[in-house]
């Protein structure tokens, strides 16, 4: 098939514009998203778009001035500490590489998701990076492959950074850290300075980030010949303000505990008002550790013992080797260590007379 039959079968901007009830402007502006338009017309060319199998011409954009490479990064909450510290990695490779960095925060909303990915598709986005954890269900892989196979048929590449893989044969690139390693390792230094009733903060049940940490924290207790009390296991989300209720309420039930392991640092951080509010000094009166080691762990008070996950390498590994790959390449999975960062927020438990 020659260059100009295949251009002859392609859907064009105006068709797009037809099927959407609006002008080719207003598809570029959609498209662009650089314009407001209302949420309606938006979800009405984003259809149109899909139905079409639309991809803007590269020709076309570059003529418009509009050419410079583009790479996607979608994450759930663009305030959150360690999402970040990844999408600062992110933005500093696509730079160094010459690509245009665009953010999109989902609000942890699936179809903002689906949305955001089918605009990318449709502006030739060179790869699209998904961020953070999510369900693990028939449903997201389902959606996820749908996802990356309409991305592959563009010529780009879903990346999907600490998101549950696909399994064989799906054209991603994975790029994990020890998630559940980096707990165990946490939990295992907190266990070796005594402690045996750990409360553990995790975040959300469904969240596969916030079972890695769990079966480590599990993990870590039965290496040792040690079965957790369910009753300290509390589940909340990945906030400073779940960790701060949390934290109360487990002192209000009257739990017995020695230490506390926190699903992240900003959890631990709320955890830390509400002992210092119960009138407890930490490490001398309870133990309590984090997860991610954001940058201002080390100015809590104690500094904050935890877990330092490369969050700025994922990024900038991500946007490497999305970059560095053809359509055409096997999916990859990749791993990244994590280490435990010992300050001042864990002492050894005191013996017992």
């Amino acid at each position: 098939m020659t260059r100009k039959s295949e251009d002859a079968g392609r859907s064009t901007i105006r068709d797009v514009a037809a099927r959407a009830g609006v002008s080719a402007s207003t598809v570029s502006r959609v498209l662009g998203g650089v314009y407001p338009v209302s949420s309606q017309t938006r979800t009405r060319v984003l259809r149109a778009v899909r139905d079409l199998d639309y991809v803007a011409d590269a020709r076309a954009k570059a003529v418009a001035g509009v050419g410079t490479p583009t790479l996607a990064f979608v994450l759930e909450d663009i305030t959150g500490p360690s999402f970040a510290l990844m999408a600062h990695g992110v933005e500093r490779e696509a730079t160094r590489l010459g690509h245009l960095c665009l953010v999109c925060s989902t609000e942890g909303d699936v179809r903002n998701e689906v949305e955001f990915v089918e605009m990318m598709r449709a502006q030739r986005a060179a790869a699209v990076i998904l961020v953070g954890g999510a369900a693990d269900t028939s449903e997201y892989r389902e959606r996820t492959r749908r996802m990356a196979d309409s991305l592959a048929s563009a010529g780009s590449r879903l990346v999907l950074c600490g998101r549950p893989p696909l399994g064989p044969g799906a054209p991603v690139t994975v790029i994990e850290y020890d998630n559940e390693g980096g707990a165990f390792a946490l939990v295992a230094h907190v266990l070796a300075q005594g402690h045996r009733r750990v409360l553990f903060l995790g975040g959300k049940p469904d969240h596969t980030t916030a079972q890695g940490r769990e079966r480590g924290f599990l993990a870590a207790h039965r290496a040792r010949g040690l079965e957790p009390d369910p009753a300290l296991l509390l589940n909340g989300d990945f906030t400073r303000d779940a960790g701060h209720r949390l934290m109360r309420g487990a002192l209000k039930d009257g739990l017995d505990f020695t230490a506390v392991v926190a699903a992240t640092d900003m959890v631990a951080a709320g955890a830390l008002t509400a002992l210092h509010e119960a009138g407890l000094d930490v490490p001398r009166d309870v133990s309590l550790a984090g997860y991610d080691d954001i940058p201002y762990a080390r100015d809590l008070h104690p500094a904050l013992t935890t877990v330092h996950v490369p969050y700025e390498e994922l990024g900038r590994l991500a946007v490497r080797t999305a970059l560095g790959r053809t359509t055409e390449a096997p999916a990859e999975h990749l791993l990244l260590g994590t280490h435990v960062v010992v300050r001042d927020s864990v002492a050894a438990l005191p013996a017992r007379p």
